[in-house]
């Protein structure tokens, strides 16, 4: 009975034994289910979160804009210039009219000193000083308004003088003064009495001044334009008579740094034509592949002025580089210290309704690509069919399909009728 007893107590032990060995085994499987699961939960986190951080959903205002297809260039300025040089070269010269300055065809643009000039001009300047004190002496006697009306114009130009930092119109403005004082000098001249002082004084400046005028050469406008002292040697080889000279190998050549500012000399001038003038420069972009005689383009000049410029000439070269020439009729003057630049060619711009590209997604409707954003408001998003007038490289131009256009593309009755549109400020998800 015993044995019977103990032997029961046994299998039931064996059999608790193999219980207990299977729960373990049922906990130790789930636990490596969980493990399995939270591990695909976590993995699966992390790459909706990469998603996000590279491709962020984000929302966009449709707004009224501009787009434009822009390309930097080099380009060589091309003027009609032409430069003007007397005998006396070596002298050295005297500006009668002023860099920028406009003249008319024979117009005096300026002279060589005459042999000896520095010492007649000393005498003047001794001479003025002492015609100066004379006057100041005597200011009762000549106290007239015609004097009044100078001493007032000298006051002005002096007084112009201290706040003006740019030293070309400050020699203007002492070429003035000196004008002025002499014109002073001859009224006075004209009042004094024969054999006074002041009329000696007067008297001997006219013949040293003679003499100055009659020992100068003077050089004249051969055609009317304006003055510029910037001559850089280039103006025959830049020329606007021969385009078909101009190469890629030619401009290469040409030695000079972008943006500097061509040296004023003193021994010649030219006469610039400013109405017009042309930029060459080396494109190997599409634009210029497609680019045609006679096409309309803006260029951004270093001032940041944008002004409207045609193609004039295309010269293709052997490495399917251009050459390409671009004429323009506005901002001509504010070019003529330059002769290399950088600018911007603005290919096109077009206006209109203005998404990001990465808002614009893309359908297959039987043959036909269309294309769509979607539109989110008051919580409902929807897909609105946008036709893409014109796109860069980060924007694009949209507008509406019409019902014919729809139709067209294969779209139903009621696809049409059902379509939403896009109007300004609606909200566009970008990278949906």
């Amino acid at each position: 009975m015993e044995k019977r007893i103990q032997k029961n107590e046994s299998s039931i032990n064996r059999k608790n034994k193999k219980k207990n060995k299977l729960k373990k085994v049922v906990t130790k499987n789930r636990k490596g289910i969980v493990f399995i699961v939270l591990l695909a939960v976590i993995i699966y986190l992390a790459t909706v979160v990469t998603q996000l951080i590279k491709n962020p959903t984000n929302t966009f205002l449709v707004e009224q804009g501009k787009i434009y297809q822009e390309e930097i260039a080099t380009g060589y300025i091309i003027r009609e210039e032409t430069v003007v040089k007397g005998k006396n070269y070596k002298n050295g010269m005297a500006q009668v009219k002023a860099e920028g300055e406009r003249v008319a065809k024979g117009e005096d643009i300026f002279r060589y000193y005459s042999k000896g000039e520095d010492s007649l001009m000393k005498k003047i300047e001794e001479l003025d000083k002492k015609i100066d004190e004379a006057m100041e002496k005597e200011k009762n006697i000549f106290s007239s308004g015609d004097t009044k009306v100078l001493d007032n114009q000298i006051a002005e130009k002096i007084e112009k003088c201290y706040h003006e930092s740019d030293l070309q119109k400050i020699k203007e403005y002492k070429k003035d003064i000196n004008a002025y004082i002499t014109k002073k000098a001859k009224i006075a001249g004209e009042q004094s009495p024969n054999g006074s002082y002041l009329k000696k004084l007067i008297d001997e400046r006219k013949k040293y001044e003679n003499s100055l005028n009659t020992g100068a050469e003077y050089v004249k406008s051969p055609s009317s334009g304006v003055v510029s002292y910037r001559v850089d040697g280039y103006e025959e080889a830049l020329t606007t008579k021969e385009f078909g000279k101009i190469s890629k190998n030619f401009l290469e050549k040409i030695d000079l740094k972008t943006g500097q500012i061509i040296v004023a000399n003193d021994e010649s001038g030219k006469i610039i034509n400013n109405y017009e003038c042309y930029i060459a420069t080396i494109l190997h972009s599409n634009q210029a592949m497609q680019a045609k005689v006679g096409d309309e383009v803006e260029l951004r000049l270093p001032s940041g002025n944008e002004v409207e410029a045609e193609i004039e000439y295309i010269n293709r070269q052997d490495d399917s580089d251009y050459v390409i020439i671009f004429k323009l009729d506005k901002c001509v003057e504010e070019l003529i210290s330059y002769r290399k630049i950088s600018f911007d060619i603005i290919w096109w711009s077009h206006s209109g309704k203005k998404i990001p590209n990465s808002a614009i997604k893309y359908e297959e409707k039987g043959k036909n690509k269309v294309a769509y954003v979607i539109r989110t408001r008051a919580g409902y998003q929807d897909k609105i069919w946008i036709k893409e007038l014109k796109t860069n490289g980060k924007y694009t131009i949209v507008a509406d399909y019409n019902s014919e256009e729809l139709e067209n593309l294969g779209y139903t009755s009621e696809e049409i009728k059902a379509r939403g549109t896009i109007s300004m400020y609606d909200e566009i998800l970008i990278n949906p």
